[in-house]
């Protein structure tokens, strides 16, 4: 492929050009990555018999997979003609494109700053210059930009289950298992994908989740990164979902990550609570049922994440946040997930504080407000999980059209149907 050489334009702010400076590296260009791929007629029904049956739709996972990748490795080759010592910065993005879609992979090159001795071993990089300072600046070291992902539905049959269900007040059991499993799947990958790299760790986890092809893709991105006193965690890399700058802190005061960890309840207003709370509703005053309902479903998200906290013998978990997903149908989706954390004797950072430009948030200088989202499970989370749950009566609408012209077509000897 021809590069363009554009060696003047990078996508480092004037903060984290201050901070490259600091660990001895120079900014360089912007690199870009792309790929358009198409499902395809024969994976697509593929897909759509996964998406009837519920849980990981693998079709539809690998193709994503592929698409993120085939992007990926186009950008480190345009950061390799511009001679890069590493990469840093580097997201995905996802565009639609009639049938197709077209996956970028967008990261800046770092160059070594010809004024320092020693050379620095390559490497790639999911946080930007101020996180990367954070991070080395607390002991780790980074490898690789890692990802892994998951494209899930609940079913036709969860669906069913799940409805019935439904009618009782309570926990959905058949949604709880399969979000909670799509989800751990999630970080099982990207834990392989650091193992694979050699690393004990893969930090400053961003967990996004987005509707595609009917169904809805998870998918999570790290650094992944190694510390000598996660040695014993060589098989097992720890997970952190904490920002570099909130790790600085903890490290500073001796501890570790060791786990992200996840907790998910699926529940169900139920028909009978459902009357109450509509009775309520009119007359004006708390929804008991409601308030009780919410709270139980959070306080077992909690209890799932803590647990899974104390499987992995942790002291704490830290930055813990809830999402709600309203799914439609009277059913809510809680999600806890928060990062496990462990003191170490001996463990802190290289100095006492950061230089303010490691912190100071970089403003926003361009807003298209046409397509601004609710990050915190607003309106966009509710429309996404909506349009999940449509997914599976597209997939069955075109399989009958499908089967309808088939049928069509054998009655007419082979001949198109006449219009």
């Amino acid at each position: 492929m021809d590069y363009t050489d554009h060696r003047k334009v990078t996508g480092f702010s004037g903060n984290e050009i201050y901070c490259l400076k600091q660990l001895g590296y120079k900014p360089g260009p912007l690199c870009i990555g792309n790929n358009v791929m198409s499902l395809g007629v024969v994976r697509g029904i593929g897909a759509g018999l996964s998406t009837l049956a519920g849980g990981e739709i693998t079709e539809i996972t690998q193709l994503i997979y592929k698409g993120r990748k085939n992007a990926y490795e186009r950008m480190l080759a345009e950061s390799r003609h511009h001679d890069g010592t590493a990469v840093a910065g580097i997201t995905f993005d996802l565009i639609n494109h009639g049938a197709n879609m077209e996956f970028l992979t967008f990261g800046s090159t770092v160059w070594k700053d010809p004024t320092q001795s020693g050379a620095d071993p390559a490497f790639t990089a999911y946080s930007d210059a101020q996180q990367l300072y954070c991070q080395i600046d607390s002991g780790f070291t980074p490898h690789n930009f890692v990802f892994g992902n998951i494209a899930y539905s609940i079913g036709v049959g969860g669906g069913i289950k799940g409805f019935l269900r439904g009618l009782k007040r309570g926990e959905v059991p058949q949604f709880t298992e399969i979000f909670d499993k799509t989800r751990h799947l999630a970080l099982h990958r990207i834990k392989a994908e650091a193992k694979q790299a050699g690393a004990n760790a893969v930090v400053g986890i961003k967990t996004t989740i987005t509707p595609v092809l009917g169904t809805q893709e998870m998918l999570m991105m790290g650094t992944a990164a190694t510390h000598p006193a996660l040695s014993a965690y060589a098989n097992d890399p720890v997970t952190s979902s904490l920002t570099n700058e909130e790790m600085w802190n903890l490290v500073h005061i001796g501890y570790l990550p060791i786990s992200l960890v996840m907790g998910v309840s699926v529940y169900a207003l139920g028909f009978t609570s459902g009357l109450l709370a509509a009775g309520k509703t009119i007359a004006g005053g708390e929804v008991s049922t409601l308030t009780e309902l919410l709270y139980e479903a959070r306080e077992k998200a909690f209890a799932r994440a803590e647990k899974a906290a104390d499987d992995c013998g942790a002291d704490e978990i830290v930055g813990v946040k809830t999402y709600v997903y309203d799914m439609g149908g009277g059913l809510v989706e809680i999600l806890a997930i928060g990062t496990a954390v462990k003191k170490f004797d001996g463990v802190t950072t290289r100095h006492d504080t950061l230089p303010a430009q490691a912190i100071i948030q970089n403003k926003e200088i361009f807003v298209q407000a046409t397509q601004a989202t609710d990050v915190r499970g607003g309106r966009a989370s509710k429309a996404s999980a909506r349009r999940a749950q449509r997914g599976p009566l597209a997939v069955i609408g075109t399989i009958i059209l499908i089967i309808f012209y088939v049928w069509l077509g054998i009655h007419n000897g082979g001949r198109p149907p006449d219009h």
